[in-house]
């Protein structure tokens, strides 16, 4: 679709006669594919532009928001750049004219339209947006007047979010004027103050030129973006061939300030300014002008950069660095030196699609032109004869210790320093430059000099400085400088370095012709491409890919290349697994490549100081064995060994992983090791142990070195003495009993491998009680034994197990449960346990399937469902506790995943040991409720009881308060349900179930609000309410306030019956619900973390009129909860189950029933409570309970209750609060038999301390409450 003139004037775009379709693709391209969002931005514009002014404020921070968002690229709005700022530099111009306006009103108009304007010059830089600004001579003395008045304000905040335009409206006049003040007039002409002041002195300046200098000095002292403007604006003022008087003064005025700085925050500010304006100077004046102020600035400098101020501002360093290189070049002559190597610039597809003739012929053409260059650069050399300045030796000298300085941004701006005044040399000099930037490479200098050395040597290249004569020189440097890396303590320097190193590599591609550095890249190529793949730092892998990239598209037809930039891209690199296993292993297959890979993971990677690339250094390692297995075996095995004792821990747990790595790739790879290196291999763990390399730092890291090379050996059947084997079992059972659950978990990996390929297949002697030696342990005082001890169980194959299989089974069983004693507890042991029993179980039932005993294998699988499956029922009610927090979620975590496991085992059992029929299962989905049906029991190893109990079980877990548990429950409970290799039958109420969790692996069950309306539909089934109720208090009356609102609105949603107009439905779930709470009272009797939340569920439910509306029923659940509650809150300290148990005391006495006054003489006695704060919540209550149920006190003594219980302080003596007590019994005629018992019971526990002490209470209090 064409686009007209219409089109594009009406997106402000400008309009172009012309009748190709190139312009129209242009115009859609730029609609498309730039500023997306133009359309909405040009409406706000064109509102703006129709008003005069901004209506509505919130349409500039829109405009801002949708600009910074085009940061990175800002030349996506240079396009539109003349259709933003042109209408809004109108306004600005128009409303300054506007005659009879004050200056506020003014400011009011222009001040926002400033925010726009100046956020387009943070995004696409100032010199893009002032070519757009009116340059009329008329407005520079306009520009001046309006900058007066926005001087004076001060921006009422310095969040960029909530400005109100006061910063932005300085700047953008401050940049008008700078391109004011280029009109080529005299600037005397212009000031129509002249005119009217006939004394003025020619010597003396213009009044307006004194105005923006006044003005701007004052800017120099800011500390925002005015203070760079106003030095810019400066630059362009006094570098005007009729502002010379102007210039000098201004000298001196910084004269004044480079020798008077001091510690103040404002002088330093000035102080930066100055520097920065006099830089800004030096950059665009004439050289003729600057060559007198040159002494008396140098002579500042020179001082100000020893100073302590310029050591404490890497800022001010900068400047300074940045002024003495422009010193520099304006004390050299202005000349392209004749001896600079002139390359050219070609792209990727020239140098791709050249034909070979072409390629010959330019070859030659460009021997020719270096030849003729090189003619041209001696003849000139030896006619050279400058006498350079010894000020400027001093610059130079400067700029090279600004090379050495500890900051990048001061590194970086002497670098191009140095860049710059060498240009302006001769070649003779030149060299010495070179050399004393080479020098900043000795070993002796720290990581700054190298870095800023290799910004040095790449901007010498880029400006063809570097002559190729002297790349023979610079290579060897750089290659060092691509793999520095110094080690200091804990980690390293260097990363900056080795990025600048690519760089430097970067830039030769760039600036030689590919005749001058074809020998140069051959050497570099391997260098870089070991960077790129085994380096540790994203940054310096993607800056020495990107080099790469450079050199092959510039240079010519490298071998491989184009294959190699593909493989090694910018994505592909952000992985540093990806990069050493995969873009490293594909390179490594060219020519080349293999070799250097190999010595850089050798001598580099495996003795790294970080633990996780030593490791990632081993696989990488292996991965190479493919290509030169000989290689591998022979010289690679040799050098690796001895590294096993080395010193240095890094070196010898790199070296031990590398060797086992390498071991286990040389058998993938079917190469055998010879007599004399598997005795190298083997002699490894006993001469580390002999070394004692397990004591002391590091002990760790190793055992789990040498856990993973006893795997990689026994994975590889690596031949073994049997004094060897022993020694090598030791070691695992050292490191299974290890309290470090990493040292344990590799050694199980180990041993699981160890005990396959040297117990059984060789029947060694003395290993067949091997499973009765960890049955002992599983009982063992140390915790740490008992957790190795379990998991080594689970991994023994069934030969070891054969003979004490039911042992075993029932040990492990009794480990999956609480230990009784306290101080035996261990949670890892339990999860362990749960581990290795559903291991054992595994492997006891894949063996027996093969088995021809077939009594032994029914007998494995009754035991699994009789003995197991209910140890792992029990595990799923582990809610132990410590530090940690709830621990025994990893217990039901490791439960839930060996109920699905055991599941399949019986279901899989029950489908090869029968020959039911699907059909005849489907009527036992239909189950109303759970029973045990005794016919399946006689046939069936999985039946409706244990499917009942499972799902349930795992309902539970899904309607808890633990985001990971509820989501792993729910899974589990998925794939029971769609299981295709297994079908798991017998469960009640599939359809419903299915219903309710669909199969769609994408649900987000972890989610609160989707989880909870799903499970708590359950509750109508008699199988599944209890135990999801249980689970579900633990939610709805929980700490956590965004998993309680959601659990109760699901709640309430079920107990209303949303969606059904059936008033029998509401009252049978009521019903259903307050029995299954009166069953979890009884159930968790005295166990505080489900009657606490169910106390609070309840409170909650009775708050929104739950079960206070069951007719007769309801009397019987509130007799029920009161009984529980006199056995819940006796004695009790905890303040939130007292809080809301005294809650639930008041909603039960407020009801018109004959259970009242038990309910209320209960609540009394609270009010005689040891705790002030329970007697003032209790007193609370019961005056609530009086006003809205009058039958509890007669109508003549209902005023006198109210006053006591309203104007006593229950907060004061307990002894009055007791007698008021007792005078509330009597007047609701109640018997004190209830509290003479309850004064009894307190009196015998004050005998044990002094009731007096109020302080003893409530540190009593805190210390039970945990604060």
């Amino acid at each position: 679709m064409a686009v007209t003139a219409e089109d594009t004037s009406d997106l402000g775009m400008p309009v172009y006669d012309v009748e190709d379709g190139e312009h129209e693709s242009k115009e859609l391209v730029l609609q498309k594919y730039f500023l997306i969002e133009w359309k909405f931005v040009k409406s706000l514009l064109n509102n703006i532009v129709s008003n005069g002014r901004v209506s509505d404020p919130s349409s500039v921070h829109t405009i801002r928001f949708i600009m910074d968002k085009y940061q990175e690229q800002g030349q996506l709005l240079e396009p539109y750049l003349e259709s933003i700022v042109c209408p809004l530099m109108f306004i600005i111009r128009s409303k300054t004219i506007e005659p009879g306006v004050a200056s506020d009103e003014i400011l009011e108009v222009i001040k926002p339209i400033c925010i726009i304007i100046y956020s387009l010059v943070t995004v696409c830089g100032y010199k893009a947006v002032i070519k757009f600004f009116p340059h009329q001579v008329s407005d520079l003395e306009l520009a001046v007047s309006l900058l007066e008045k926005c001087h004076n304000m001060n921006s009422l905040t310095s969040l960029r979010q909530e400005s109100t335009g006061e910063m932005e409206a300085k700047c953008v006049i401050l940049l008008w004027l700078s391109i004011l003040v280029l009109v080529p007039f005299d600037i005397s002409t212009i000031d129509t103050s002249i005119a009217n002041n006939s004394n003025l002195d020619d010597l003396e300046l213009a009044p307006l030129v004194l105005r923006i200098i006044g003005f701007s000095k004052d800017y120099l002292s800011n500390a925002g973006p005015m203070r760079t403007i106003a030095g810019l604006l400066l630059s362009r003022l006094l570098t005007r061939p009729d502002m010379p008087k102007a210039l000098f003064s201004f000298v001196e005025w910084t004269h004044g300030v480079l020798s008077s700085f001091s510690d103040d925050v404002l002088i330093h500010f000035r102080l930066l300014g100055a520097v920065e304006a006099l830089a800004s100077i030096f950059k665009a004046g004439d050289r003729k002008l600057l060559l007198d102020v040159i002494p008396m600035i140098w002579n500042d400098v020179s001082v100000l950069i020893k100073s302590s101020a310029a050591a404490r501002s890497p800022l001010l360093r900068k400047y300074l660095v940045k002024l003495i290189q422009r010193i520099g070049l304006a004390c050299l002559p202005h000349r392209s030196p004749s001896w600079r190597y002139v390359g050219r610039t070609s792209s990727l597809g020239e140098t791709i699609s050249l034909p070979a003739s072409r390629k010959t012929d330019q070859c030659s053409h460009d021997l020719n032109i270096d030849s003729s260059n090189s003619e041209q650069s001696s003849y000139c050399m030896q006619d050279e004869d400058m006498d350079v300045p010894d000020i400027v030796e001093e610059m130079i000298e400067m700029l090279l210790s600004g090379l050495r300085d500890t900051d990048t941004v001061v590194r970086w701006s002497a670098a191009k320093g140095i860049g710059r005044v060498t240009s302006h040399l001769t070649s003779a000099l030149s060299e010495e430059v070179l050399s004393s930037v080479l020098e900043l490479f000795s070993p002796s200098e720290g990581d700054g000099s190298w870095h800023g050395g290799c910004l040095a040597l790449a901007e010498l290249a880029r400006r063809g400085l570097l002559l190729p004569i002297g790349l023979p020189k610079v290579v060897p440097v750089v290659v060092k400088a691509l793999h520095y890396d110094i080690r200091r303590g804990p980690h390293s320097v260097g990363s900056h370095v080795r990025d600048a190193a690519a760089y430097v590599c970067w830039a030769f591609g760039r600036a030689y012709y590919h005749t001058d550095m074809r020998n140069i890249l051959e050497r570099l190529a391997p260098h870089l491409l070991t960077v790129a793949c085994y380096d540790r730092e994203v940054n310096c892998r993607r800056a020495a890919a990107a080099a790469f990239q450079e050199n092959v598209g510039r240079q010519g037809n490298y071998p491989h290349g184009i294959d190699i930039v593909n493989t090694a891209d910018y994505f592909s690199l952000s992985s540093r697994a990806n990069s050493y296993l995969h873009v490293a292993v594909c390179i490594a297959q060219y020519e080349g490549y293999l070799y250097q890979f190999v010595d850089e993971l050798l001598n580099n990677k495996i003795c790294h100081w970080d633990k996780g690339l030593r490791e990632l250094a081993a696989e990488a390692l292996s991965a190479l064995v493919k290509y030169d297995p000989e290689y591998f075996a022979s010289s690679v095995v040799e050098k690796l060994i001895p590294c096993t004792l080395s010193s240095d821990l890094c070196m010898r747990h790199g070296a031990t992983l590398a060797a086992g790595e390498l071991v286990l790739a040389l058998h993938q790879c079917d190469c055998v090791l010879s007599s004399d290196k598997q005795q190298l291999v083997a002699g490894v763990v006993p001469a580390i142990e002999k070394a004692r390399l397990y004591r002391g730092k590091g002990g760790e890291i190793m055992r789990s070195a040498v856990s993973r090379f006893i795997e990689c050996i026994s994975i590889s059947h690596l031949s073994l003495t049997g004094k060897i084997k022993r020694t090598l079992l030791d070691t695992l059972n050292e490191n299974l009993r290890h309290p470090n659950s990493q040292i344990q978990y590799a050694a199980i990996n180990a041993f699981k491998h160890f005990v396959r390929a040297y117990l059984v297949a060789a029947d060694t002697g003395g290993t067949g009680d091997i499973a009765s030696k960890y049955l002992q342990m599983l009982t063992d005082p140390n915790v740490a034994i008992r957790r190795g001890s379990a998991l080594a169980l689970g991994v023994l194959p069934y030969d070891l197990l054969a003979n004490r299989w039911r042992d075993v089974l029932l040990k492990l069983c009794s480990s999956c449960a609480i230990e009784d004693n306290p101080e035996d507890r261990d949670v890892e042991a339990r999860v362990n346990a749960v581990k290795g029993l559903i291991s054992v179980c595994e492997m006891l039932t894949q063996a027996g399937e093969d088995s021809n005993i077939q009594s032994r294998d029914m007998s494995t699988f009754l035991l699994l469902k009789n003995e197991v499956m209910m140890s792992l029922f029990k595990a799923l009610d582990d809610y132990s506790v410590d530090n940690r927090g709830d621990v025994g979620s990893w217990v039901r975590d490791a439960a839930l995943d060996g109920l699905e496991r055991c599941t399949y085992i019986l279901c899989k059992r029950d489908s090869t040991g029968s020959t039911r029929r699907s059909d005849e299962v489907e009527p036992a989905q239909e189950l109303p409720n759970s029973v045990v049906v005794k016919n399946n029991q006689m046939d069936s190893l999985f039946d409706a009881n244990l499917a009942s109990i499972l799902i349930g079980g795992i309902c539970k877990q899904a309607v808890e308060k633990m985001d990971k548990l509820r989501e792993a429950a729910a899974k589990v409970l998925q794939r029971i349900l769609y299981n295709k290799m297994v079908y798991i039958p017998y469960i009640p109420y599939r359809e419903k179930l299915e219903e309710l969790v669909p199969n769609d692996a994408g649900l987000q069950w972890g989610v609160p609000a989707f989880s909870y309306p799903r499970f708590v539909e359950l509750l109508q089934f008699d199988c599944y309410s209890r135990p999801v109720l249980s689970g579900l208090v633990a939610s709805t009356g929980g700490l956590q306030d965004s998993l309680r609102k959601a659990s109760i609105s699901a709640l309430l949603e079920f107990l209303q019956a949303v969606g059904t107009e059936d008033l029998n439905a509401k009252r049978s779930r009521e019903f259903m619900l307050s029995n299954d709470i009166l069953w979890i009272f009884q159930q968790y009797k005295r166990c505080d973390r489900v009657i606490v939340p169910t106390l609070k569920t309840i409170e909650i439910l009775f708050s929104k009129k739950i079960f206070l509306n069951m007719e007769a029923h309801t009397p019987t659940f509130c007799a029920g909860v009161l009984a529980s509650l006199t056995i819940e809150l006796k004695g009790s300290k905890d303040f939130s189950k007292l809080y809301a148990g005294i809650a639930i005391l008041g909603y039960i006495a407020s009801l018109l029933d004959p259970i009242n006054s038990r309910t209320f003489s209960h609540l009394l006695t609270f009010l005689g409570h040891r705790y002030p704060k329970i007697r003032k919540t209790s007193a609370e209550q019961v005056y609530l309970v009086l006003l809205q149920n009058g039958n509890l006190v007669s109508e003549e003594s209902m005023e006198k209750a109210l006053e006591i219980v309203s104007e006593t302080c229950w907060e004061g003596d307990i002894e009055v609060a007791k007698q008021q007590r007792l005078e509330l019994f009597n007047l609701a005629g109640l018997e004190t038999g209830l509290l003479h018992k309850t004064n009894d019971v307190s009196n015998k526990g004050g005998r044990k301390k002094t009731p007096a002490d109020e302080n003893a209470s409530y540190s009593s209090l805190v210390g039970s409450t945990g604060f």
